[in-house]
């Protein structure tokens, strides 16, 4: 539960000293809390998350097929140019070390049977 406050008025606590404490007021007020949810209108919420998603554009056809599924809502779409610092970084290293500018594709990883 969120965003519940419970205000304890009035305890009326043991006179002797030893069996003051929390297993005096726990209990009761659990039994409390739970009657109050017995006796509300309880209702269940879907929870709703906003997510930011960076992708290839050859998979956006799986996401939108993903949001879909989940009942999930496209709010804007942007086309950013390919190239992030990330990547200009990774393609000067790899021209530095003489490898293939392009990164290699999964495909040529698969194992031959």
């Amino acid at each position: 539960m969120r965003g519940i406050c419970f205000e304890v008025c009035d305890v009326v606590l043991h006179a002797d000293a030893i069996h003051r404490g929390g297993g005096q007021v726990i209990p009761t007020a659990r039994r409390l809390i739970y009657a109050s949810q017995l006796t509300a209108k309880p209702r269940l919420l879907e929870p709703v998350y906003l997510v930011e998603i960076q992708a290839p554009e050859q998979t956006l056809s799986g996401i939108y097929g993903v949001l879909n599924q989940k009942r999930g809502h496209l709010f804007q779409e942007m086309q950013r140019p390919a190239g992030s610092q990330a990547s200009q970084l990774v393609t000067d290293i790899r021209k530095r070390k003489g490898l293939k500018e392009q990164m290699t594709p999964l495909s040529e990883f698969e194992e031959k049977l």
